[in-house]
């Protein structure tokens, strides 16, 4: 895990239009930046762990984190990605709790991290930096509330199949006719994601396979059909 100074790479960095800072000037962004604490990870780098004290508030700048959770039972939970553009561990900070989860770079990722009183700062200074919490905020709690309804209401291969257009829809770049996955992810974090089982999800993608909607290889998935897994939650 590398550190670097903030105030020396805050002005080359390509923001693009990250949401978190959305309805900011780059004049406003950079300064943030400049104020924050800059990580690169390395695929595997934990950024944080479950339990340690949240000192600070993570934007992905580039790259890709995955969140976990360990049960009391001893059993990991793959709780939801974090991409570029956005904010983990806000909430957390703010009430000055530990973190609920950890973080692992699953890429090549860089991050900027602020503390509390900083966070305050911004959040006074300017306005849009508040609103885009509330939205992210809202966002993440509806995601959370579809997921649980297919937990407990839906078949697995729905689980399954909703889950990978979530992903798809966050995280897809598309090649030809096709739309990869954009990250590393195996079968078994697949599984964990739905909360189902490896078998079950090797046993789902070889049927959709041999059907064309899917194309999976090591630790990468490839959707060649969307419409089709949208048409089978739908119909199942």
């Amino acid at each position: 895990m590398m550190h670097e100074k903030a105030d020396s790479v805050a002005e080359g960095l390509p923001f693009g239009s990250p949401d978190f800072l959305l309805g900011m000037s780059e004049i406003q962004k950079t300064e943030m930046i400049r104020q924050g604490h800059l990580q690169n990870l390395n695929p595997g780098d934990v950024l944080f762990r479950q339990g340690d004290r949240a000192e600070r508030s993570f934007l992905v700048l580039a790259g890709r984190l995955k969140l976990g959770k360990l049960h009391e039972l001893g059993k990991k939970v793959l709780v939801r990605y974090i991409g570029p553009g956005e904010l983990t561990a806000l909430i957390t900070v703010l009430q000055g709790r530990d973190y609920p989860v950890s973080a692992e770079a699953i890429e090549t990722t860089r991050v900027v991290g602020w503390d509390k009183q900083t966070m305050l700062l911004f959040m006074a200074a300017y306005p849009p930096v508040s609103l885009n919490m509330i939205r992210n905020s809202l966002d993440r709690l509806e995601e959370l509330q579809n997921r649980y309804l297919e937990l407990h209401a839906e078949q697995v291969e729905q689980r399954i199949a909703r889950s990978l257009l979530r992903i798809m829809k966050q995280s897809g770049r598309r090649s030809g006719d096709d739309i990869v996955i954009d990250f590393p992810i195996s079968r078994q974090e697949l599984a964990d994601y739905t909360g189902t089982t490896l078998y079950t999800v090797s046993r789902t993608l070889s049927a959709w396979e041999k059907k064309g909607w899917v194309k999976s290889g090591r630790e990468r998935i490839i959707i060649a059909n969307p419409h089709a897994l949208v048409l089978f939650c739908e119909n199942l």
